[in-house]
Formats: C-alpha cells, sequence, structure tokens
C-alpha cells in the first residue's frame, strides 16, 4: 500500500526477540482496556474508576491479592496442561475432565484415612497430604492417558474424546458428592466433605505451597524443551507427525506421553483448589465452574506461544482480572458478566495481536522515476 512517496507493507518475521514480543502484549492489554473503557462509560463510570478498583483490589488489597495468586496457579497449572500436548501439535480440551478425577483422587484417599467421619480427627498431614497430592497427579494422568492412547493406537480425534471424558468426569464428581454419594458432605447441600484441619494444605503468607510447585514447573517446562531429547521429539512430532515418524520419533508414544504430562498437572490443579485453598478445603457443589475456568488455560496458552516462562505474567493477569472484575462488578454496581466481557475483550485483543508475531509491518520510502532528457539538435 502506498501512502505518498512512502510504501508501507508486510514482512514475515524470521524470528521475535523477547522483548519485541512482550511490547507486542502490552501494547494488546493497552488497546484492550481503552477499548473496554466503552462499557464503562456506557454504565456511567469512569473508566480509570472502574480499572482503579479492579487493579488495586486484584494485586494490592490484603484480601484480594491472596485471591487473585490461588486463581493464578490453578491458571498456570490448567495452561501447563495445555501448553504440553499442543507443543505435539495435539489441543488438550480436557483440562477440567482430568483436574475433577484429580480432585476425586486426592479426596478419596482423605476418605479412606477417614477424614469424612470426623472434621476433628487428626490425621498425619507428613503422610496423607503428600498422599492426596501423588492421587491427583495420578488420577489426571489416567484421564489423560486415554486420550493419549486413543490418539496414539488410532489417531482419533484428541479434541472430541477430550470433551467427551469432560462429560464423563463431571457426571462421576456429581454422582459421588450429591445427595447419597459417597463423599458427599454433612449438611447435605451438594457439597462434597470437608477435609479436617490436620491436613489443610500448608501456607506461606496465607498463599498455598503449590505456588512453588506451579513455579518450579515453568523451569522444569522450560529446560524440558529446550534442552532435552524428549522435548526436541515432541516438538518435531509437533512440526510433522511424518516425518518424525521417519526419523524414528514413535508416533504411538509421544501422544501418549504428552497427554499423561498434560493430565497429571491438570490433576495437581484439581488438587490446588479443592483441597489447598483456604476457606475451600472440599469439592463445592459449583465445582462446574472450575472446569470453565481451566478452559482460560487454553487462550494461555495460546497467547504465551506455548512457553511456559512466558505464561506466568498472562496467568497473573487473567487471575487478577478474574477476581478484580467481580469486586468492581459489585462495589460499581455494573451489570452481571462485567468481568466475562473484559476478559473476553482482553483475549480477542492479546490473540488479534499474535498476527504481530509472526508479521512486522515495514515502512518504506519509494523511488522517484528518472527518465533521461536528451538534447536533440
Amino acid at each position: 500500500m502506498k501512502l505518498g512517496s512512502f510504501e508501507v507493507k508486510l514482512e514475515k518475521r524470521v524470528s521475535l526477540p523477547g522483548w519485541e514480543a512482550t511490547l507486542i502484549s502490552l501494547l494488546a492489554i493497552l488497546v484492550a482496556l481503552v477499548v473496554f473503557s466503552y462499557i464503562f462509560v456506557r454504565a456511567g463510570v469512569n473508566p480509570l474508576t472502574g480499572y482503579k478498583e479492579i487493579f488495586s483490589y486484584a494485586f494490592m488489597s490484603s484480601f484480594g491479592l491472596p485471591l487473585t495468586i490461588n486463581r493464578f496457579i490453578f491458571l498456570l497449572l490448567c495452561t501447563y496442561a495445555f501448553i504440553i500436548p499442543i507443543r505435539a501439535g495435539l489441543w488438550n480440551i480436557g483440562m477440567a475432565g482430568q483436574l475433577y478425577a484429580g480432585a476425586l483422587s486426592a479426596f478419596a484417599v482423605a476418605f479412606a484415612f477417614g477424614a469424612k467421619t470426623s472434621q476433628n480427627a487428626v490425621l498425619p498431614p507428613g503422610l496423607v497430604i503428600p498422599l492426596m497430592i501423588a492421587a491427583a497427579i495420578l488420577g489426571g494422568a489416567v484421564v489423560g492417558a486415554i486420550a493419549g492412547f486413543l490418539k496414539g493406537r488410532f489417531n482419533t480425534n484428541e479434541i472430541v474424546v477430550t470433551m467427551m471424558l469432560n462429560f464423563i468426569t463431571y457426571w462421576i464428581v456429581a454422582r459421588l458428592i450429591k445427595e447419597g454419594g459417597l463423599f458427599m458432605g454433612a449438611s447435605g447441600e451438594g457439597d462434597g466433605f470437608k477435609i479436617p484441619e490436620s491436613i489443610y494444605a500448608p501456607l506461606v503468607k496465607n498463599v498455598p505451597f503449590t505456588v512453588f510447585i506451579a513455579l518450579g514447573l515453568a523451569m522444569l517446562l522450560y529446560f524440558l524443551f529446550a534442552k532435552t531429547k524428549i522435548g526436541y521429539q515432541i516438538k518435531a512430532y509437533g512440526k510433522s507427525p511424518s516425518a518424525a515418524k521417519y526419523a524414528g520419533i514413535s508416533p504411538y508414544k509421544i501422544p501418549l506421553l504428552v497427554f499423561i504430562m498434560g493430565g497429571l498437572i491438570a490433576g495437581l490443579a484439581g488438587y490446588h483448589y479443592f483441597a489447598a485453598v483456604p476457606g475451600v478445603y472440599k469439592i463445592t457443589k459449583n465445582y462446574g465452574d472450575f472446569g470453565d475456568l481451566a478452559f482460560y488455560g487454553i487462550i494461555c496458552g495460546l497467547i504465551s506461544q506455548g512457553d511456559a516462562l512466558a505464561a506466568i505474567p498472562i496467568a497473573l493477569l487473567f487471575g487478577g482480572l478474574t477476581n478484580g472484575g467481580r469486586f468492581a462488578q459489585g462495589k460499581l454496581k455494573l451489570g452481571f458478566g462485567i468481568d466475562y466481557a473484559l476478559l473476553g475483550v482482553l483475549m480477542i485483543t492479546l490473540v488479534a495481536f499474535q498476527f504481530f508475531y509472526r508479521y512486522k509491518i515495514v515502512v518504506v520510502r519509494t523511488k522517484k522515476e528518472t527518465s533521461d532528457v536528451g538534447i536533440h539538435s
């Protein structure tokens, strides 16, 4: 496209420096906030006031910040559960089912130690908590393995399979915690039983210790994909399964492996939110909301381009906005769903700006055409 003496064109990027990717993401967030300001104006609220309430509650309030961190841990784990298969070119849409299985497995351990029979039961935390975590990891891994096995062995569509597993595990949870279910709580109000205080997860400044697991996994996944043979094989399979097979990489083992890895991390997310977050400590009757929230891990994974380290600030931002948006909605008397609307605008904008991860706008000055002037006698 020509603009006067200049030509504007798109060029495909050969590489994208980290600082430039960060700048693009920050610009996308700024654009999203400007666009969403229109909704504040329509509601009769000064946009600066609205954003002040959201961000101050989410990131500076003594009450809101721990909630944001809890949500951040959950989203980050769900993001990892998506990132690992997507590096192999496979879509894990089953984080919800995997985290349900993880939560059920963790509470099954507590149930086996008699946690349901008495809220005052004194259970050995050094034994029960590690077993609950191990069970959560195993439960999520088993559900993930089903999708991985079917993909590797029969080339079934992993999106369809993982979505079906979400529904199956959702109703298994419903059967176990509802009236007459094995894990039904004492109140009979649709919640599962509450674990006794003796096996509450350790806290560091009112934040579950799972925050260190989540951040440690970021480093581990970075090392996996940057430095290890299996990480290279996963990426190679993601680029071209047929070429990877020709190079000796198993087309059966890679799908199974990445879905097991994704599933075990999603199972850990189930343990975190239902057994480690202060004030919860049970499978709540609205557990399906957390299954829906897990889908934000897909968006965080896509925005971060499958980079586990880049996913950290993105998950933190989304975790803060889900809490701060709900708070501002109530305090400023905004319409229901304003928090989801904000996240929707942010997601659309961030995904749209990924175009600039692959292409850059180049402006060049066009050369003026000159013609020789002959002198005729």
